[in-house]
């Protein structure tokens, strides 16, 4: 389980918004609302709750969900610790402990049970059972759960069910307009505007053959990679073939065919 720790600082992280989800988001947490974050990969969602957690003043737990994730590596379980069996909690009862925001990212990549233990936290309950311990924890005002999956992902066997869903404020994420990606591309990667411009047509244009040749577009995240890369001395044809080619596709003919459309609009 991959799961970071951050408390909140002073210094915001930079997030540029696109709609009215900061103002959502902080009417959420003020009344203690659960949140989910959908759109496709790369888009800013787990940059957004790093901005807002600091936003609002609150420590951050950010949990990557994959296949292996079960209930229990959220909640806690009994390790040996020098010779005797001591409960350690997880990520998700340490925040309802202590207070902050448990983010999980990917939920949809976690396994079945997991939703079952956040259903008593997503409504007007708010309280976390311990069934290994005995404890019923009731979260505080100032525990928040904040949750994110990729709606392109999902198919029959990893849905995110409706009965889950309506339990959360739902806020709708994609890529930003072009003159915004080009300004926050530029200011990730130090290269200037006029050279981000074409790379941002290039992403665009990509993006347009998601669910055709592509299973995913080029992510904001992978245009800040290229832009870094050309900002460095690379050229601008082997950047966009490192960070924003190879990432999407293994299938020769299909990165042959993207290639061509790079060159054509890069140079």
């Amino acid at each position: 389980m991959s799961v970071m720790f951050e408390a909140a600082c002073a210094e915001i992280p930079a997030y540029s918004p696109s709609g009215n989800e900061c103002d959502l988001f902080e009417k959420a947490w003020v009344r203690q609302l659960p949140l989910l974050l959908k759109g496709p990969t790369g888009c800013g969602k787990t940059r957004f709750v790093n901005h807002m957690a600091a936003r609002v003043g609150l420590p951050l737990s950010t949990v990557s969900c994959h296949d292996d994730l079960a209930a229990a590596d959220l909640t806690g379980r009994f390790l040996l610790k020098g010779g005797d069996t001591v409960w350690t909690d997880g990520p998700l009862t340490r925040a309802v402990r202590e207070g902050g925001i448990c983010y999980l990212d990917e939920i949809v990549e976690a396994r079945k049970d997991v939703a079952v233990v956040l259903h008593p936290l997503t409504d007007d309950r708010r309280f976390l059972p311990l069934e290994r311990t005995g404890e019923v924890l009731e979260a505080p005002a100032s525990f928040m759960l904040v949750v994110s999956y990729n709606p392109g992902y999902q198919n029959l066997l990893k849905a995110l069910k409706p009965s889950t869903r309506q339990r959360f404020v739902a806020i709708e994420f994609d890529f930003l307009p072009k003159p915004k990606e080009i300004a926050v591309v530029a200011a990730e990667s130090g290269l200037d505007e006029a050279r981000v411009a074409p790379l941002v047509e290039l992403a665009h244009r990509l993006r347009a053959l998601k669910g055709h040749d592509l299973e995913e577009g080029v992510s904001t995240r992978l245009l800040v990679y290229c832009a870094c890369l050309v900002d460095s001395g690379m050229a601008m044809r082997e950047a966009v073939r490192a960070a924003m080619i190879e990432p999407l596709t293994d299938e020769p003919d299909v990165r042959a065919a993207l290639l061509e459309i790079a060159d054509a609009m890069i140079r």
